[in-house]
């Protein structure tokens, strides 16, 4: 059986002797799939049901005629479905033609039928389909392709970016997870705030390049544990406009999102934060969401310079700071949170010592 033999034709005739004929020519030179109807009303049902590989239509039958069988048949006939359509037909006019291709139907044959023209026409249409349908099978394959090998340039991108804010964490974490937990609990209060499912997806991975900027700030800034004089602070500050120039040429959608992240997660919701003062919703939601869970995190995990306080003491002051510090939509968003899977996120193992 070849792969023409084995495509489905679809035969649509008010006189069974005709399709009994029809059939019996393509059986003899090896077709194997036939499914035929004595009502036109029928063709939308069978073509959704059985999907045909081509129709073969009388034009002139009681009740639909074939010109409107042509009409219903539109939008499956046109691109992108083009599916071939033979009228077979006692009318030979040239009228009946003309109507008939104008309409959208392939090629045409008038009764009585001969053998070898039939055959000749019925192979042509499904070799042609055949041909579409590899086609459409390998485009397929190639989008596939092209969309696989561009999310794994965006892992790869978005997993050396990691690499260098984990970096960045490197000396005032020990366990070098503040980046991916802030991640996690980024996209937890996301979801809790009715985020779309892409939005949640990007600020998990853009939410963890929050400190990328940390990198050029001198170590001994970084982990002085005691204040910090005026000048001291103001380098400090300084990371945010480092982390946003690293990634302010990117063009992925994640790293635009880490961008205005870096750029944003230090500003204040009463308009006292850095570096550019923003105020209320003037600030990016993403940069709001991130601010709570960067100081959540950093509240709750020993630093070089601190102490780690207790999980209520930290969702007290993410509270209390509510209005001021912090959105209040996404304080209360963190509020309908376990606090406990934010420190210690189910979705990361634990770290044990080597």
């Amino acid at each position: 059986m070849s792969a023409l033999t084995a495509m489905r034709v679809l035969i649509v005739d008010d006189n069974n002797n005709n399709i009994e004929v029809v059939q019996q020519i393509l059986e003899g030179a090896g077709y194997t799939q036939f499914l035929s109807t004595l009502d036109p009303e029928s063709i939308e049902h069978l073509c959704d049901a059985w999907q045909p590989d081509v129709i073969l239509l009388d034009l002139h039958m009681p009740g639909l005629s074939g010109y409107k069988v042509l009409g219903r048949l539109r939008d499956r006939i046109r691109e992108p479905q083009n599916l071939p359509v033979l009228v077979v037909t006692a009318d030979g006019t040239l009228e009946a033609r003309q109507r008939a291709l104008s309409m959208g139907a392939r090629d045409f044959i008038t009764k009585p039928v001969d053998q070898v023209e039939l055959l000749l026409r019925v192979r042509n249409l499904l070799q042609t389909r055949h041909l579409q349908h590899q086609l459409q099978d390998r485009n397929d394959h190639l989008d596939y392709a092209v969309r696989e090998r561009t999310a794994e340039l965006e892992r790869a991108r978005v997993e050396s970016l990691t690499i260098l804010a984990s970096v960045a964490e490197y000396h005032d974490d020990d366990t070098h997870q503040h980046t991916e937990r802030v991640g996690q609990s980024a996209a937890r209060i996301a979801k809790a705030l009715g985020m779309g499912d892409q939005f949640v997806s990007e600020i998990r991975d853009a939410s963890p390049l929050h400190d990328l900027g940390k990198i050029g700030i001198a170590p001994g800034i970084l982990l002085k544990p005691e204040g910090l004089t005026p000048e001291e602070r103001q380098s400090m500050m300084g990371h945010v406009r480092i982390g946003a120039q690293i990634l302010s040429s990117a063009s992925s959608p994640v790293l635009r999102l880490a961008a205005e992240i870096a750029s944003t997660h230090h500003e204040r919701w009463d308009g006292a934060g850095y570096l550019l003062g923003l105020a209320g919703d003037k600030i990016p939601i993403a940069g709001r969401i991130t601010a709570v869970a960067d100081v959540f995190d950093a509240l709750t995990h020993e630093r070089p310079y601190k102490e780690a306080w207790d999980i209520r003491r930290a969702a007290a002051e993410i509270t209390a700071q509510s209005g001021r510090q912090f959105d209040p939509a996404v304080v209360a968003a963190f509020k309908t949170l376990d606090p406990r899977a934010l420190v210690d996120p189910p979705e990361l193992a634990p770290v044990r010592a080597a």
